[in-house]
């Protein structure tokens, strides 16, 4: 349902994620120039136990986004309402996805843009999950979800801790993906936590993750949720089991309803189809829900080291379709994609 501050002017696309306190959303934005791709943060549907920490959350993402949006390093900020907000698309993808190894330019980009965000007197304050850096089709680096910033008015002593740990945070995904590349001084930076993180991480890390993960019941990956981490495993090693089935990989999604859903890709011999796999699960684990989607595939994607390459899985499964031909290794892995993608079983994204 579209909110009522953008009736008329919003399409939803798909649901990119949904927790307590708030759903995102992809789709089309009208704006006097025409429609264009943008993505809405809403909170118009949150449960009434959570509404007074979402709206909280989303007063700091449109007070941050309204400065930062301006900067080029951050989507811009199309529409503010009471418990809405439209945010600009940047076309690209996130840096657990992008895997941006020896990719100087890359970090050069996140640096410079990081800079521009502490000159405007933001501090992003979330900068240690993966999925809040973008590398964008033009290679360079963004920001996103500044639902935990802080714009600060004058550069005091607080703002000057939390842009520190920023810089340590972009270090520490710097040492992932370019370690050979960090100076003498990064490498110090990288490792020195500031004391208001250490006493963060020694009392109220230890709430937070009881409120997050205790009472919330909240896990931290993207799509599948508790689902992901908990009945996923099982119903891998399950399938498995089958004598047809070579391997299975399996990744969270959200469905029409902005549901946690599962989506199993098995990759089998000839002749398995979803309802025996399905029978299959039934049989074996009767205390896993089975995935929403289970499709049959002749190969899964992989790296030269057999690894599969989820992060393609998690962009088909999510029907984020439009971000996967960049990172494509080949016209094998190209191909092996598109059978996927031409059988694909979650068609939320048709309307």
């Amino acid at each position: 349902m579209t909110p009522r501050e953008l009736e008329g002017r919003w399409r939803s696309r798909l649901v990119l994620k949904r927790d307590p306190f708030s759903t995102v959303e992809r789709g089309r934005f009208a704006t006097p120039a025409g429609e264009v791709e943008a993505v809405l943060r809403r909170i118009d549907q949150v449960p009434w136990w959570s509404f007074a920490v979402a709206h909280h959350l989303f007063a700091r993402e449109r007070k941050a986004l309204a400065i930062a949006g301006k900067l080029g390093v951050a989507p811009p900020l199309l529409f503010a309402g009471r418990r809405v907000l439209v945010r600009g698309w940047i076309d690209g993808v996130a840096l657990q996805i992008a895997k941006p190894h020896g990719d100087r330019a890359y970090f050069r980009s996140a640096r410079t843009a990081l800079r521009k965000l502490h000159r405007a007197g933001i501090c992003h304050n979330d900068l240690s999950k993966q999925q809040n850096w973008l590398r964008g089709s033009d290679g360079r680096a963004y920001l996103t979800d500044f639902q935990l910033a802080t714009c600060f008015p004058r550069r005091g002593r607080l703002f000057r801790i939390l842009a520190y740990e920023d810089l340590r945070h972009l270090l520490k995904h710097k040492h992932r993906y370019l370690q050979n590349a960090l100076t003498a001084t990064e490498w110090r930076l990288r490792g020195r936590k500031s004391g208001l993180t250490r006493s963060w991480m020694a009392t109220g890390k230890r709430v937070y993750n009881w409120l997050v993960h205790g009472v919330f019941r909240l896990a931290d990956l993207e799509g599948g949720g508790t689902r992901l981490l908990h009945d996923a495993p099982r119903i891998a090693a399950c399938l498995k089991e089958h004598p047809q089935v070579r391997d299975v990989a399996i990744v969270g999604f959200y469905d029409r309803g902005a549901r946690n859903s599962l989506y199993a890709f098995v990759e089998a011999e000839p002749g398995l189809s979803e309802p025996l796999m399905r029978d299959f699960i039934a049989r074996s684990t009767a205390d896993a829900e089975p995935p929403e989607c289970i499709q049959v595939v002749d190969g899964l994607p992989r790296l030269r080291t057999g690894e599969i390459r989820l992060e393609l899985l998690q962009l088909v499964a999510s029907n984020q379709l439009d971000q996967i031909d960049n990172l494509l290794a080949g016209e094998t892995e190209r191909a092996i994609v598109g059978a996927i993608i031409a059988r694909r079983r979650n068609l939320a994204d048709r309307f």
